[in-house]
């Protein structure tokens, strides 16, 4: 069983990385919470250390060997945690785990099914499922400093609802009516980039209204 590669990054991609070792070269399948993370430990030289969870994906005619890559053995722990969820597979969990892990465990621990149904592939029956299974079961895994990039992009959104917020009570809405306008906006289309996107959008839903 491979636990650990370390090696030269000669390819990335949106879910995987090919890592030189030697002579060999290896496909390493990437949870996107953990890409997201990548250059804060890629050395300079380009070289990267990574424990893997190795497994064999059986199909009819074949079995093929997989290699999925974290930072650090708590991101696999989790991961191998995640897993024992009924339905859900190595595939799934990989797909799945699209947002930093300390804030997937305080879902989990808290039973917020909203957060756990935004991720890929997850959905109300699962949901509930990965509550029961794990709840009370992830505590560590939350104390995780992974934050970082979802705190920069919630401080972006923010910054996108104050300036809307001004518009609007610029044009004489109340400020609870408009706030909960934008709340409605952002929760249909939270990848937003702009206000005036969000202005957009809100015209949109008024006018649909």
């Amino acid at each position: 069983m491979i636990s650990r590669i370390s090696g030269k990054i000669v390819e990335k991609g949106n879910n995987c990385l090919i890592i030189e070792v030697g002579n060999l070269c290896y496909e390493v399948l990437i949870p996107t919470a953990v890409m997201q993370r990548l250059d804060e430990t890629s050395l300079n030289n380009g070289n990267i250390n990574l424990v893997t969870f190795h497994y064999h994906q059986v199909e009819p005619s074949k079995s093929i060997p997989v290699l999925i890559g974290f930072l650090n053995d708590i991101e696999r722990d989790f991961f191998e945690t995640f897993i024992t969820v009924s339905g859900i597979g190595p595939r799934a969990a990989l797909r799945a785990i699209n947002k930093p892990i300390s804030l997937i465990a305080k879902a989990i621990d808290e039973a917020d099914l909203k957060f756990l149904k935004s991720l890929p592939g997850i959905g109300e029956q699962r949901a509930k499922e990965i509550v029961a299974k794990l709840q009370n079961k992830v505590g560590k895994f939350g104390l995780l400093q992974d934050a970082a990039s979802e705190k920069k992009t919630d401080d972006k959104n923010s910054g996108i609802i104050a300036e809307a917020l001004a518009v609007l009570m610029q044009l004489e809405y109340r400020k609870p009516e408009a706030t909960m306008m934008l709340k409605k906006a952002m929760e249909m289309s939270p990848e937003i980039a702009s206000t005036e996107e969000l202005l957009n959008l809100v015209y949109k839903q008024k006018k649909a209204g």
